[in-house]
């Protein structure tokens, strides 16, 4: 009886040496919301075909753009346009958009946002990178995470209806 006491409390302790140890081998970047395929096949998504070779009609030698683009590259956003009808080269903003843009730059724009949005990410989701059981076991916390700061979608409709905003594309509930 003593003895299987004493394997009981091996094998427990063997697996809280487990799970403790599944729960700290993750890499130093938090991941809240696993996209992880769980299989080593194929990625489909990562073969893009290229554009064909094409002779330039001026053969001297560009000046170098670091940075700059290949003409075989894939552009795949701006073949979706052309092959929806639309322009690739961006259009010139009309004069509403103008005013909008001037207006949300009226206090200067910072070009080192997008780091600095980043870095505040990245400590966000380490404050917020789970309980250990759910790193253990790969549960996805991202909404848990991010329930904050998320827009309740119904009572902002209500929000806009009390203050007289039309909201035609949303029927009132009920009427469905």
């Amino acid at each position: 009886m003593v003895r299987d006491i004493s394997l009981f409390r091996r094998l427990c302790l063997l697996a809280c040496v487990a799970v403790l140890a599944a729960g700290c081998s993750r890499g130093d970047a938090p991941r809240l919301l696993n996209l992880e395929a769980n299989n080593d096949g194929p990625d489909e998504f990562a073969i893009l075909p290229t554009k064909p070779l094409q002779t330039p009609p001026d053969t001297s030698l560009p000046t170098p753009t670091p940075g700059g683009v290949n003409r075989t590259d894939p552009t795949p956003q701006a073949d979706a346009m052309i092959a929806l009808g639309g322009r690739p080269a961006p259009v010139a903003l009309a004069a509403g958009e103008a005013a909008l843009v001037n207006y949300a730059r009226r206090m200067g724009a910072d070009p080192a946002i997008r780091q600095q949005l980043a870095r505040e990410d990245l400590q966000f989701r380490r404050d917020n990178n789970g309980r250990l059981l759910e790193r253990a076991f790969n549960v996805n916390t991202y909404f848990d995470a991010y329930e904050d700061l998320a827009l309740d979608q119904r009572r902002e409709l209500e929000r806009f209806r009390a203050a007289g905003v039309r909201t035609p594309a949303v029927p009132p509930e009920g009427a469905e």
